[in-house]
């Protein structure tokens, strides 16, 4: 085993990562700071309106958070194994279509 897998498969080392990334503070989940290219804008608009809900006030809270120059305290941080990759499902899907999409325009146009 690569000493690179070894190191991305160790569940302490995904842990201090997450801790060290910093949005967990702010009360945010992973996929609340996802980049919004075309695939997550499309999984967002898939995802249930109490999901999308959630997120916003997440974000809103955290933008608020951010300019006041303060965080949570750290009991309302959110704890690795709380995170909800709640938009992963979504986001796989898109991919999956834009890719066969991709790959019937390729070869069958």
């Amino acid at each position: 085993m690569s000493i690179s897998k070894a190191l991305t498969s160790n569940a302490a080392i995904k842990r201090w990562a997450y801790n060290l990334s910093g949005f967990n503070r702010y009360g945010l989940h992973h996929d609340d700071v996802l980049q919004e290219n075309d695939d997550v804008k499309e999984a967002l608009r898939r995802l249930p309106a109490h999901k999308v809900d959630e997120r916003s006030f997440r974000i809103i809270r955290a933008m608020q958070l951010s300019i006041q120059k303060i965080e949570l305290p750290k009991e309302q941080w959110t704890k690795f194994e709380e995170d909800d990759r709640y938009l992963q499902p979504y986001l796989e899907e898109v991919i999956k279509e834009r890719e066969e999409k991709e790959f019937w325009e390729k070869n069958y146009y």
